[in-house]
């Protein structure tokens, strides 16, 4: 086991806004973005095709970062990977079963445990279906069901009941609005949703004309999580570190920010 330095350890999430693909600039963008973000262990959604997270490892190796990466392809088009510092552990990655839900060949979370010095954990990656309509509402909430389940299951299995539980991605969500998904993925006083409440900042999605909403969502469970530090979910103004503006940022990264928290590791 790697012996980390600090007593805490950065745990990030970001969208690549890979739908398309992405071009040789925006992977130098993003190899540059992510350099700058530094975090110990990265959610990646929307990696297209699963080899870009290869490339995505190289481009940081040259910078002198180093990350190993996990991935398990997708059906579809997009795919949700992990980029973990030597000594981060991530191991057994797994699917969700029927965690796509109504939505056929829809993104499955996928489940893989993590260890960090003496945090360990399991981390629970997501893509939900995006849109604003009720029919896609009701698709999410068809999901989220799964999802809310099997980390029900998790609190009920041997050897796992006292495992913190951290859930995050691209949760196609929005605060105040989609009620019902929020209940069904984490309801019942299972997950504590910190991206709502211990967020500063009210957005991580960048609309057309600059306009923003908060899709992007960070939880943990609400037991046995006492390493997340209080108030550390941050969003990670990558635009501002690249000396861009919101819209440059939008066209030539990613029309989404990171997420990053701290936890306790030793």
């Amino acid at each position: 086991m790697h012996s980390f330095q600090h007593s805490v350890a950065r745990v990030a999430v970001w969208n690549l806004a890979g739908y398309g693909g992405i071009g040789p600039e925006r992977l130098a963008n993003q190899v540059e973005g992510l350099a700058l973000l530094d975090a110990e262990l990265v959610t990646l959604v929307e990696v297209n095709p699963p080899q870009y997270l290869d490339q995505l490892c190289a481009g940081l190796a040259q910078k002198g970062v180093n990350y190993d990466c996990t991935i398990l392809p997708q059906a579809g088009g997009l795919h949700i990977g992990f980029l973990h510092k030597p000594g981060v552990e991530v191991t057994n990655p797994r699917f969700i079963p029927g965690s796509n839900g109504t939505y056929a060949n829809g993104r499955l979370a996928i489940e893989a445990d993590v260890r960090i010095g003496n945090f360990r954990a399991i981390l629970i990656g997501v893509h939900l279906k995006s849109g604003r309509g009720r029919s896609q509402q009701k698709t999410r909430d068809s999901q989220c069901k799964v999802i809310g389940e099997r980390i029900r299951q998790i609190r009920e299995t041997s050897g796992l009941k006292r495992r913190a539980i951290l859930l995050m991605g691209d949760f196609n969500m929005v605060p105040g609005q989609d009620v019902s998904n929020f209940h069904h993925l984490g309801g019942d006083d299972l997950m504590d949703f910190v991206s709502c409440w211990d967020l500063q900042d009210r957005f991580s999605h960048i609309l057309d004309k600059g306009r923003a909403n908060l899709l992007d969502g960070f939880a943990v469970s609400r037991t046995y999580s006492t390493e997340y530090v209080r108030g550390s979910l941050r969003l990670f103004p990558m635009h501002w570190t690249m000396d861009m503006g919101r819209e440059h940022y939008k066209d030539e990264v990613s029309d989404h920010l990171p997420f990053v928290a701290s936890f306790r590791i030793h």
